[in-house]
């Protein structure tokens, strides 16, 4: 066998395992490819929405979290579309939770059925809203899988 030969054998052993794994695991490799292109309207979208500026009385936007704008990231064909907001807050977690289980309720968010245990997480259509407890505060966070 010529070394022209194994090298062929090698890379079509190569390329057929790729697709193979492809295959199986229902990831093309055009998915790989993703990018953020067209995703302006839907990060426009996600920084705009009202629950990010819902707060409890007492809670104020920490230095810097306004730095934190809507924004598309790419990473490995996976597509997302997040933001933050940082809040300082005197109070407790249960004045927290309960402001937030309430405001999201009312902005049509519904309790994420895949939260773990006292995770206080919330989904409408496509986009989940985290609430994340911090020394000083709490954290939202929004993201969309596109």
């Amino acid at each position: 066998m010529s070394v022209k030969t194994a090298r062929t054998r090698t890379m079509s052993r190569i390329l057929a395992t790729v697709l193979m794994a492809s295959a199986l695991t229902g990831c093309s490799l055009m998915e790989l490819t993703r990018d953020c292109d067209g995703t302006e309207a839907r990060v426009t979208e996600v920084g705009a929405l009202g629950i990010l500026d819902s707060r409890p009385d007492r809670a104020t936007v920490t230095r810097g979290s306004e730095e934190d704008a809507p924004h598309c990231s790419a990473d490995s064909g996976d597509v997302v579309v997040s933001t933050t907001r940082t809040y300082a807050f005197p109070g407790t977690r249960a004045e927290v939770a309960a402001h937030y289980r309430a405001a999201a309720r009312q902005d049509g968010w519904r309790p994420d059925p895949e939260a773990e245990p006292g995770e206080l997480s919330f989904v409408k259509g496509d986009m989940y809203l985290w609430v994340d407890f911090i020394s000083t505060g709490y954290g939202l966070t929004v993201v969309s899988y596109e």
